[in-house]
């Protein structure tokens, strides 16, 4: 296992003369955040990977905290700290523009190095936050006093390992390890190695408490807490947080089958990601005669909003979807169901139908004969039915005419509504708004795979679709 790890590092490394570069426009920066934030009663960090050496070659970027007064007005905040930002990439003779989090910030692009200047407030402690951004700086500092500098590789393995799987990132649509979680399993476990094989015994609801916040007895009350995390890393800066809370069970699963792989039969290729190829039009067809189920592609713009907010909405959706086809009236089975978006120009909820076809007709059964009041309702409701009523065990049944008969035509009555309606019938804010003005419903083979030539990155996703791994227990 070291040889390989060895191997890795030599390729992982960055370049000294890329160190110096980004640690040199670092300092820059943090200088000048200082100088132009001093007339707002402010001062500036640095925060991420760079301040503890830990960064990727492939990842060119640092961000600049600027510390403001607990005591200004949150507007005033969001003004002056877009000033600075603003200011500051100016004075580096770089491009700059706003991004949103929870607060707005600028991110700016100076000598091919992207720079995001974040204000934040300057709290007492972690568990007095106004925003999720105040928690930075504690969490800079606390991995400053706890990560030592002969570690840092160890970091950078762990970080390499997870990219090169798509499990790094927190966001909503990686919904994996963070920069910060990953350093804190480096100083929990001594290293790179040890991070591994405690991964390969993880079990779901797995808890880690670095600073011990709470007593073995508390365990059960944390699960119950922080229910469905598979893994609970308690935040050694505010007791009452997960850092975890983002990480996926499926992507829990992964990583620790990814461990127990890699334990087994150490290999450098792991740390690099393997191209994956889109799904050509023969190999959908295939697919689709073998297990005889039938993909409904709902397909849409996405709405104009960040993908941590997109991303949860169409997921949302997607299971929205789910639920209105397997309502007990309309019987219809979804198999399995994903979604996918490139956050521009197309968004996709795919559900797989076990069950997509119905006959027309259809049994309903009601109270019993012994209900009165019940069963009078259920007669009235269904007065003309096709067959009955009649009784069967002490049941009223009826056969009445079933209004949809396909999945796909009750996704399209479903879908076929104004804003409010939508919404009304549970479907996201932003989606609701997309698909009121526009949306199209693919469920013919020859339409998908068509789309998927058109579109690789769709392509790609549904190869991974289709090829699911089984997770370790």
């Amino acid at each position: 296992m070291e040889k390989v790890l060895q191997i890795v590092l030599k390729k992982i490394r960055p370049k000294a003369s890329d160190e110096k570069s980004l640690t040199e426009l670092a300092k820059r920066a943090v200088e000048l955040a200082n100088e132009v934030s001093k007339k707002y009663h402010a001062k500036a960090i640095l925060a991420g990977s760079l301040t503890r050496g830990t960064w990727l070659p492939g990842k060119r970027e640092f961000d600049v905290f600027v510390l403001f007064p607990p005591d200004l007005p949150e507007d005033k905040l969001e003004d002056y700290g877009l000033a600075v930002g603003k200011e500051v990439v100016k004075r580096l003779k770089g491009k700059f523009f706003v991004e949103y989090a929870q607060h707005p910030y600028t991110s700016g692009i100076v000598q091919g190095i992207s720079i995001d200047i974040v204000p934040c407030y300057e709290v007492e402690s972690a568990e007095k936050i106004k925003s999720a951004v105040d928690r930075t700086p504690f969490h800079v500092r606390y991995i400053e006093k706890n990560l030592p500098l002969k570690l840092a590789d160890d970091v950078r393995l762990l970080k390499q390992l997870l990219s090169a799987n798509r499990i790094y990132g927190a966001d909503a649509k990686t919904q994996g390890f963070s920069g910060y979680v990953s350093e804190l399993l480096v100083i929990k476990y001594g290293g790179f190695s040890n991070v591994i094989k405690a991964t390969s015994a993880w079990q779901p609801g797995t808890i880690i408490d670095l600073e011990n916040s709470y007593k073995k007895e508390d365990y059960q009350q944390l699960i119950r807490s922080f229910k469905g995390n598979p893994l609970i890393l308690i935040d050694p800066t505010d007791k009452n947080r997960n850092t975890a809370s983002a990480l996926s069970v499926e992507n829990f699963l992964k990583f620790k089958k990814l461990a127990k792989s890699f334990i087994a039969k150490p290999n450098a290729n792991y740390f690099f990601e393997s191209k994956t190829k889109p799904l050509t039009g023969r190999e959908l067809e295939r697919i689709l005669a073998g297990r005889k189920t039938e993909l409904i592609v709902v397909k849409f713009k996405p709405p104009k909003v960040v993908p941590d907010i997109l991303w949860p909405q169409l997921r949302r959706f997607t299971e929205r979807l789910s639920n209105i086809l397997e309502e007990t009236k309309y019987e219809f089975k979804v198999l399995r169901s994903d979604c996918y978006t490139d956050e521009k120009d197309v968004a996709i909820a795919l559900l797989e139908m076990e069950i997509s076809k119905l006959p027309p007709i259809q049994k309903r059964i009601g109270p019993s004969v012994f209900d009165i009041k019940d069963a009078s309702r259920f007669l009235e409701k269904y007065n003309q039915p096709l067959a009955g009523p009649f009784v069967e065990d002490d049941k009223w049944v009826v056969e009445i005419r079933r209004r949809f008969v396909t999945a796909h035509e009750k996704v399209s009555d479903s879908l076929k509504n104004k804003e409010d309606i939508l919404k009304a019938k549970g479907v996201p804010n932003y989606i609701a708004a997309q698909l009121a003005k526009r949306f199209e419903i693919v469920s013919d083979g020859e339409k998908l795979v068509k789309l998927a030539s058109k579109n690789k990155e769709f392509g790609i996703f549904l190869r991974n679709y289709f090829k699911k791994d089984k997770p370790a227990l």
